[in-house]
Order: structure tokens, then sequence, then C-alpha cells
């Protein structure tokens, strides 16, 4: 595409319909944009019409066009083509910073974006000059520039956060304090200065304190891996300046907004953060700026207000003092009996309350407020907050804040027993309190690991958690409810087993309760539950014990996700998986109805796949009830394919796993149904998705195993197509184990004669590779395909067909591959398909005994004796550390296991060899027959000292001499 106005016309028109409400004028623009953005120029295109369009609706939808197109296409992804031509990267780079600067906020925030995205993959070796052409722009004292930059530093800079310790990143952040510290640090102190001059202007304010904020996020991330020399120097500097903004009240700066957080609340919570981080991590050089910043962050919490635009700056004051209490040197500051009562009554207490905001997200945002609650997203939420300052306290006066609070506990409980339906929030408080004093180590698995000796859990359940749940109307005082099932979820190991079974029957009482988070919770607590183990490693619970519940389970849980909002409760259907793996056999007479029922949901979210987690338990559960079912009764796949098979074929490439469950079940020949499906596997817009090829490629190894003789007379002509996906996949270092299992299979399935014309061409495909990109995980697969091969044609097929290749490749591979790389292979059965393959080549290939591959014979034998007897080498280049790893963007790339759809592990050469020791033993004694004298003297010449213990050893465990 050239740079003319013609083409700067057409993307415009295109961009235009890409706006378009009506979908049939939308779609066909998108197509079209999608069609040429692989062309040269397109981005630089994209840019001019950013920087020149007259029409701003234009210039928008440009630069949002622009940034998802570097979020697609910049990063260089091996063994794929490269997806932008290096002019328009050189052109991008040197072209993104100044039309950056120049465009209006709402482009500039996009080009930022954009930068940060390139800048991750080429700053700094691509990209060397980046950071100078940022720095010069503080110079220009225009501030639109200015949070310019500083946006698109912190875009960059904040993943310093959260990356591992390497020198790579010491190196980088070396080069980027050198360039970026001293300027900063002027501009936040000209920054602070500008404040006092344009104090009374609103608008400069607003500007100023954006900058200001920007400015501590930087400052956070720079600080994080390690306290920079230069930071530490200019400490005074900036703890100074960040005390005196921390103790700033400016009425301009104040919002009437009641949820949103405003400028001066962000720079705050900003700066507890950027205390906290240097109070936990350089206590050392902090301490002397501490107890003022302890005196200010007190104040700070104890006057302001409830409003939800004041939760981020409360929660993090509330962290900032929890990180300091729990640090042994500054338990002097919290030691004094009024202090620990005054942060009890005026910080903690008054932050734990059910305020109107919670009660709201409670009722008309359940999922946010389950994800906040259950799943620990709360973090900055004031409740969470106050919960870790208790936890913090108690870690030195665990006593007397245990007493304090008891106190607190007790009086709101009687003010609640006064008048349950008004002050029913006072239990709640209660209830968070009694949780967060009791919790002192939590897991997501195991729920409360430890707890405070000093709380009588059971007690309270009993008292206090127990009638709240007895009570009949399930719909009553749904807060309370949600409190106690949480309770039970939190403290199900201290609580004692004969209690948990009383709840049983409560929880499952609960799913019929209106309120989601109620329902959500008796679910989730249900199949926490259902996951404890007790003696023995085995659940805590029996299926017998659950027995008496198991219809009235079912029947509500399948009730719940008919409830308004629960259609797709991860959470209900995770507790129908663990109820069906939990009962087993007590499930089968249900099933007729569960299956239809799981059968109807999963054809319904089929059409807009949204939520990947109830997706996958629900094919679970689908799994484990054909499991079950045919376990006891292997007949009965027929009707699970009567009731499944219509819904597959509709979503093929959803059902893989499940599919390739129900066929491995078959026993004989390949039903033709699956048959009718098979073509269709190998259409190539299937493969495009790396997150399907799992699946897929186990569907193929059932059709192979199942029906390969079907496959043989009655769809040859899709052997072609087979050994293309095979080549496709072997193309990729991330997928080429794939192709090895799909090769394996043909090798071990396939009627040889119907293979017979290819095999040449796969083991040429295969050096191929070899030569380009040699990889370990690579050389171990093909170590154990040319094994199985050798098993399944013998080893003198094998040595044939690599000479047929090229004359002496048979002794280039033993000397190069084979030898060398054996003791690689890892896995019980790919080091038996191995062991047996070289013992083929050992003692059942002639050339190795009457050529000039004979030197190779000792070598190979002293190899496989490494692999029984040395251990494992596992030792991988440090280039080849990440090839695994693919970029999978979107949840419906992604591939996740099913884990009651596992495939068993299958030996191939179980049916002939036992004990591959033995067998080695028995083939030299059997060879040694046939050319006596020969074998004991290569034997005993050539082979190292232990090697010859060991094979002594087999020879005895064998009861066979070598003649």
């Amino acid at each position: 595409m050239e740079l003319s106005d013609a083409n700067l016309q057409t993307l415009t028109e295109y961009l235009k319909k890409t706006l378009d409400p009506d979908p049939a004028i939308r779609r066909p623009a998108e197509k079209f944009l999608e069609s040429v953005e692989g062309n040269q120029n397109y981005p630089l295109l994209l840019l001019t019409l950013l920087e020149k369009s007259q029409d701003n609706v234009i210039k928008v939808c440009a630069s949002v066009t622009f940034k998802n197109y570097i979020k697609r296409n910049w990063r260089i992804v091996e063994d794929e083509p490269n997806k932008i031509c290096e002019a328009d990267r050189v052109a991008i780079k040197a072209n993104i910073v100044h039309l950056m600067l120049s465009s209006p906020e709402q482009m500039q925030k996009q080009l930022s974006d954009a930068i940060s995205i390139i800048g991750r993959e080429d700053f700094p070796q691509k990209w060397p000059d980046l950071l100078t052409e940022m720095v010069n722009r503080f110079q220009s004292g225009d501030f639109h520039v200015i949070n310019g930059v500083l946006r698109t530093a912190h875009s960059l800079f904040k993943r310093y956060r959260h990356e591992f310790k390497s020198n790579e990143l010491w190196t980088e952040i070396k080069l980027v304090l050198d360039a970026f510290a001293l300027p900063l640090t002027n501009l936040f102190k000209a920054t602070i200065e500008l404040c006092s001059t344009h104090a009374n202007d609103a608008s400069a304010l607003r500007i100023l304190f954006s900058s200001l904020i920007l400015i501590s996020k930087l400052f956070y991330s720079l600080n994080f891996q390690d306290l920079p020399e230069f930071f530490e120097d200019n400490m005074e500097t900036w703890m100074n300046n960040f005390h005196t903004l921390l103790t700033l009240d400016n009425k301009l700066l104040q919002t009437d907004d009641e949820e949103e957080a405003g400028l001066l609340e962000l720079l705050k919570s900003q700066i507890c953060d950027n205390a906290a981080l240097y109070a936990q991590k350089y206590d050392e050089e902090f301490q002397r700026y501490l107890p003022r910043f302890v005196t200010a962050i007190w104040n700070l919490l104890v006057t302001t207000g409830q409003e939800v635009k004041y939760d981020l700056l409360v929660s993090n004051a509330i962290q900032f003092l929890a990180s300091v209490c729990e640090r042994p040197h500054y338990k002097n500051l919290f030691e004094d009996q009024n202090t620990l009562t005054s942060i009890c009554e005026k910080v903690i207490v008054p932050n734990m309350e059910f305020r109107a905001a919670d009660e709201e997200a409670f009722e008309d945002n359940s999922e946010e407020y389950i994800r906040r609650d259950l799943e620990g997203s709360d973090i900055d939420t004031r409740r969470r907050a106050a919960c870790d300052l208790v936890r913090g306290l108690c870690k030195f006066f665990e006593g007397p804040v245990t007493g304090i609070f008891s106190g607190y506990v007790n009086s709101m409980l009687q003010e609640y027993a006064k008048n349950p339906s008004v002050n029913w929030k006072h239990k709640d408080a209660a209830i968070y309190l009694v949780t967060s004093l009791a919790s002192k180590a939590q897991t997501q698995k195991h729920g409360i690991t430890q707890a405070n000796e000093l709380v009588n859990l059971t007690e309270f359940f009993v008292n206090h958690i127990l009638p709240d749940l007895k009570s009949a109307n399930v719909n009553e005082f749904p807060v309370l409810k949600a409190d106690g099932i949480k309770y039970i979820m939190i403290f199900r190991n201290q609580v004692p087993k004969e209690h948990l079974l009383v709840s049983i029957p409560l929880l499952i009482n609960h799913l019929q309760a209106e309120s989601i988070v109620v329902h959500t919770y008796a679910a989730h607590a249900l199949e926490r539950l259902f996951t404890m183990k007790g003696p023995n490693n085995a659940t805590l619970f029996t299926a017998a014990e659950i027995a008496p519940f198991v219809e009235i389970l079912l029947t509500n849980l399948f009730k719940a996700l008919t409830l308004p909002g629960s259609s797709e409760n991860e959470y209900i259907m995770k507790a129908i998986m663990r109820s069906f793996s939990l009962l087993q056999e007590a499930i089968i007479p249900y099933i007729p109805t569960l299956i239809t029922q799981l059968t109807q949901k999963l054809l319904a979210v089929s059409k807009n796949p949204s939520k990947p987690h109830f997706n996958h338990y629900m094919f679970e559960a689908i799994c484990l009830s054909i499991r079950i079912t045919c376990k006891a009764n292997p007949a009965a796949v027929v009707s699970f394919e009567e009731a499944l098979f219509l819904v597959f074929t509709e979503i093929l490439q959803n059902d893989v796993q499940v599919m390739s469950l129900l066929l491995e079940t078959h026993k004989s020949d390949i039903p033709s149904s699956y048959m009718a499906l098979f073509p269709h596997l190998l259409q190539p817009v299937l493969w495009e998705r790396t997150g399907n090829i799992p699946a897929l490629v186990r569907l193929l190894q059932a059709f192979l195993e199942r029906g390969s003789n079907t496959i043989a007379s009655a769809a040859a002509d899709k052997i072609p197509g087979l050994l293309g996906v095979f080549q496709k996949l072997i193309a990729s270092k991330a997928n080429d184990h794939q192709g090895f299992y799909l090769l394996n299979s043909i090798i071990e399935h396939m009627p040889p004669e119907s293979v017979d014309q290819y095999r040449k061409q796969i083991f040429i495909l295969l050096f191929q590779r070899l030569q380009n990109s040699k990889t370990t995980k690579f050389i171990k697969s093909f170590l154990v395909f040319i094994n199985l091969y050798c098993i399944k044609y013998g080893a003198l097929a094998l040595q044939e067909i690599f000479d047929g290749i090229q004359p002496k490749m048979f002794g280039m591979v033993l000397e190069k591959i084979i030898i060398p790389e054996i003791q690689k292979v890892s896995g019980n059965v790919e080091k038996k398909i191995c062991a047996v393959g070289i013992t083929k080549l050992l003692t059942e290939c002639p050339p190795m005994m009457d050529t000039e591959y004979t030197k190779l014979w000792t070598p190979l034998l002293q190899s496989l004796i490494g692999l029984f007897e040395l251990p494992e080498d596992d030792t991988i280049p440090d280039e080849e550390h990440f090839i695994d790893i693919e970029d999978t963007p979107g949840y419906q790339t992604a591939f996740s296991q099913l884990a009651f759809a596992g495939k068993k592990e299958h030996d191939p050469v179980g049916h002939m060899v036992n004990n591959p020791k033995i067998h080695l033993a028995q083939s030299l004694h059997k060879l040694s027959t046939a050319c006596p004298g020969r074998v004991p003297s290569m034997v005993s010449t050539s082979l190292n000292a232990d090697a010859l213990q060991y094979l002594q050893g087999y020879l005895q465990a064998a009861s066979v001499t070598l003649l």
C-alpha cells in the first residue's frame, strides 16, 4: 500500500464504516481492514490519518485501530512470519513519540499504550533512544506533553513491580535510573513549587496533581526491586515532599462525587503505598522518617469519611499501618494499651461496618461482590485492610487485641439481639471481627490452617451461626446467611466433623435462596466440604454419609442454575462436578435426568460461551457421568452418544475431549457416526487455534487406535490430510511433541501398507526440522519415534530407510543422536520403548554385526545400560527454556485439560516386553547363539567396568549366558 491520498481516502471510508451500528456495513469494513493490515505502509497510513485528518472522530478511530494493530502484530513469534515489515517498524519508532506528545489527550492515551507495547518488546536493545527522547520533553514546560511522557513511562516501567530478578532486568533498571532518576526528581520538586504558585487556580492544580500522581507511581516502580543508590541519596527530598503532600488539604481539589476518588485521594493513596514499600523493604534507611509518616497516616485515617471515594485511600493507609505493626523493631510504636484501644476503636471497627454501598453491591452487583469476598480480590476494600491490620497486631499483641475485640463482639451481638431486623449489621460486623481475629493463616484449598487459640470457634458456630442457618426462611437476612455459610467455609478445618455434617442439609436448603450471593456461597461451601480429606487421604465425608441427601442435593443444585442471575454460575457447576465425584455409583439412578439437563445447558452456552470456568466444570461433570455409568455398564455408552452427539456435531472443537473419552470407551470398531466426523477434524481452520491442538490430537489418536482399519479401507484419501496435520505441528517448537503423538499413533495402529508410500517423506521432514531447529524436546520425541518405528517395522527396516535417504545416514544417527542423547529421554513408557528399540538394533540388525556400523555396537550397548542405570539428563540449553510457552490471546483459544476426561497412559510394548533389562539379556543370549564367541569378546574388550557389571546382573536375572 502506497502512502498516497487515494489510499488515505479509502482508509478513511472504511474506518467510518467500522463505526456504523448496522452489522451489514460494519463487519465487511472490519474484514477489509483485517485483510490489508499485513501490507507494508498500513500502520503508517493510520498514523498519517491520525496526524492530518480534519475529522476528530476519524483521528480517534485511527488511534484505537493503530493501538490494536500493534497489540496483535508487534511481537515476533518464533516459527511464525514477521507480521510488520522492518521498514514500518523503524518508521513507527521514529515518529510515534513526537506524534503521541502532540496529540490531544484522547489520542495520546492510545498512542502511549502502543509505545508501551512496543517498548515491552524492543526497549532497550532495539529502541535505545526512547528514554532520551522522552526525558528531553521534560524541558518543554508544557504539562500536556510532560504528562504524556509520564503516562508512557509508567506503563513501561510498572512491569518492574512483578518481574523476577535477573541480570538482564538489573541492567535495564540501571539504564533507566541513569537516564531518568535525576530528571524525575527535578520535575517532582518543580511541580511541587508550581502547586504553591498556582494554589488558587483549580484547573492548573488538576494538571499538576495528575503529574504528581504519575511521578509517585514511577517512584514506586523504580524502587520496587531494590533501593537504588540515587533514591537513597535523595531520600530527604522525596520523603519530606511526600509527607507535605500527605498532610495537604486544598478545597479546590475536593470533589462532590461520593463514589469516584479525586486527584487528592489518589495521590495520598499512592504515597501510602510508597511509604509502605519503604517500611517493609528498606526499613533501616527509612527508620528516621517512619514516626512522621505513622502520625500523618493515623491523622488521615481518623479524619477521613465513610464515603466510597475514600476507600482506596483508607485501605492503603490501613495497609501501611499493618505492614509497620508486624515488623519487630516498630512494635514499640504500638505497645501502649491506649494506642491499641484507639486503633481498634477509631480505625478497625469503623472500617468493618457493612455500608450502604456494600449492601447495594450484595443485591445488585453480586458477581463483583462474590469475586471480592470469596476470591480475595477485595485487596483494596476497607474491610480487607482492617482484617489485615488485626492480623498484623495479633502477631505481637494477640492477648490484648483479642481482649479488646471480645468486648466489641459481645456488645455488637447484644445490640443485634435487641432488634434483629433493624440491627442485623451489628451481627455482620461481629462475625467479620471474629473471623479476622481467629484467622492466622489461610489457603484457598484448605481454608484456615492456623487459628487464634483464644477464640472458641466451635462455641461461636453453635451459638451464633447455626441458628441463622436453621431458620426456616432461607430468604431472611441474606447477608447474615452468607456470613454464616462463609464461616463454615473458612473454619471447616477447625469445626468438628459432626457439626459440619449437621450443616450439610442446611447448605443444601440454601441452594434455593433467592439471593445470588447466598445460593452461590451454599454451592461453594458444599464443594469445599466434599473435597476435605480425612484419615488415609480419603475424603472426609463418604458417599454413604451423603447418601440420605443425594436426591435433594442434585435437585437443588440443578434448580439453582435456573434462578435469576445464576444460569452460568461456575460455583454451582463446580459443586455439581464435585458431588458426582464424591457420590460415584450413587448418582447412576439419576443419570438419565442429569445428562438431559447437562446437554440442554451445554447447547445453550455453546451459542455464546462466555464463562470458561463454568464450561470447564460442565465438561468435567459430563465426563464423570460417562465414566461412572460406563464403568458399571459399558453398553450405556450408546445412550450417552444419543444424548450428546447432536450437540457435539454442532460445537465440535469445544467438546473434543469428551468425544475422545466416549470413543476410547468403545472396545470394538469405530461407529459410523464418528467416521462421518473424521474428515472435518483435518480441516486446517480447526488447527489454527493453538488451544484446540491438544484435544484434537487426542481425538485423532482415539480414531487411529479404534478405527485404523476403517480409515485405511474407507478413508485412505484422508491419510495425506492426516500427515499434513503432522507436518504443521512438527514445524512449531511449541507443538512438535503433539505432532509426534500423532505420528506415533499412525505408526503403531495403521496397517503398514497404508503408510508405505509416505514413510520416506516423513523421515525427510523430521531431518529437515532437525537441521533447521534442533531442540531438546524435539530430540527426545524423535528418539521415542525412531525406536517405536524399529519395534513396529524391524531394526533392518529402520537402517534401510535411513540409508535410503542418504548413504551411511544410519551410522550418523546412531553416533550423533541416539548414543549421546538417549540419556535425555524421560517417562517410564518412553524409556521402555527406547530400550526395546535399541535392543532390536543391537540384536536383530545384521549390518550392526558385519559392516562399518560394527564399531558403534558397543557404544550403543553402553548408552542403553546408561539409560537403565544413570540418572536422567534433564539439562536444557538456556535459549530453550521458554519455547514451550505460546501466546494464547483470549478465552476462545485456550486449552483446558479436563481432569475427569484424563487419558490412560498407553504402553505400546507392554504386551511383548515386561522387563526391558531381562529382554536385553535374553536377546543378547539369542544373538550369541547365532554367532558364538563374538558377543562376549565385543562386550569384554570395549564395555566399561560398571556397565559390564550391570550387564552381568541382567544376564543372571534372566538365567542366561553369552556364548
